[in-house]
């Protein structure tokens, strides 16, 4: 009996001594999603930037890890919960992501940018010609013909019985109407003109008050034209406010969009989905990290047809995404990222994949 209860101490002894062990050399779980130029997997590779960067980290702190792919989503759950323990994907830093989680040292500065599908000669053609039958448009054309009108029948009203170049019958109406044109615009045919003085008094009107008028109505239907121009263009974010967007679910990106208040917004897992409904038609704009969009583009031949605006907003600084209080892990991680920041190797790593600090 003596014997047995010893026995069963030694086996709990060792037991607790192979659990020290164990968590001596725990195995961190890395979690990545694909992310080019920063996490590229091809063909079973894995390479880019984020992948260059977290081996050299791992190989001077000598850490052991495995890495887990995730969807981008699911990785941002899996951090927070604890599930795995870092992060190796371009994540920004922002408030809200740092009650739950650590953060590292940021290693990259980028932005938010548009891309968007080119319009074809035929596309830009027929947006401009639909401009001149939008609303305000028309409304400028009836208003200046009803000013012809109004002077074309005076001027006729006096000229029709001592004027042989105004008709007296309802034809008249029409040489008034011709000759108010005419005279509005300056071209002068000198075929029809006043000979009384109502109808030179109506002549003046018609070019001074008509003068006024036109002036403020040509300005008019020019903004107007360029309103509705800008309306699809893209020389700013806020002019997707109103048409579908696209962007990459649980990303800073979404983040943004909903606190400046975009309407239609669809949420893709992934860069290329997205994308992929732009070219089709499917999305008016996307929106996410610029050096993420162009790298695809670039290496894309199917996405050839999209383009990138020159929009900057939405700066946003990159780092590791560590679980919540493993803080001693975090500055560590954060201390060597630091020193490679330093060395001339990591400028020629981001000179690889094409990319600048800002």
């Amino acid at each position: 009996m003596k014997y047995s209860f010893t026995l069963v101490l030694l086996l709990l002894f060792n037991s607790s001594i192979g659990q020290e062990i164990d968590e001596t050399k725990d195995t961190l779980i890395v979690g990545y999603a694909p992310a080019a130029p920063f996490i590229i997997q091809e063909d079973g590779l894995l390479e880019g930037i984020n992948i260059w960067l977290w081996r050299k980290v791992a190989d001077d702190l000598e850490l052991e890890y495995t890495l887990k792919q995730m969807n981008f989503s699911e990785m941002l759950t899996a951090i927070k919960s604890g599930e795995i323990d870092v992060s190796i994907n371009p994540l920004t830093i922002t408030g809200d992501r740092s009650k739950e989680m650590e953060f590292t040292h940021s290693f990259f500065a980028s932005h938010s940018t548009i891309a968007v599908a080119q319009l074809s000669s035929f596309q830009k053609i027929k947006q401009f010609v639909e401009s001149f039958f939008r609303l305000n448009f028309l409304r400028g054309f009836l208003l200046l013909f009803i000013i012809l009108l109004f002077f074309g029948m005076l001027a006729w009203l006096f000229e029709r019985r001592g004027n042989p170049e105004f008709r007296k019958n309802h034809k008249g109406i029409w040489d008034g109407l011709w000759w108010s044109a005419v005279t509005l615009t300056t071209v002068g045919y000198g075929d029809k003109s006043p000979k009384t003085r109502g109808g030179k008094i109506a002549a003046l009107g018609l070019m001074l008050s008509g003068l006024l008028f036109v002036s403020g109505l040509t300005a008019s239907i020019a903004s107007s034209l360029t309103v509705n121009q800008l309306a699809n263009s893209s020389d700013s974010f806020n002019a997707f406010k109103d048409r579908k967007v696209g962007t990459v679910k649980s990303s800073e990106s979404r983040d943004f969009l909903r606190v400046h208040f975009f309407k239609d917004v669809i949420e893709y897992e992934g860069v290329v989905p997205g994308l992929k409904d732009l070219k089709k038609g499917q999305l008016d704009a996307f929106i996410y990290d610029e050096p993420i969009l162009q790298y695809r583009m670039k290496k894309d031949e199917s996405l050839k047809k999209l383009e990138v605006l020159p929009l900057k907003f939405d700066v946003q600084f990159y780092a590791f995404g560590i679980k919540k209080d493993a803080v001693e892990l975090e500055q560590a991680i954060s201390q060597r990222i630091l020193e490679i920041l330093e060395t001339q190797e990591w400028e020629v790593i981001l000179s690889e994949f094409g990319l600048t600090e800002l």
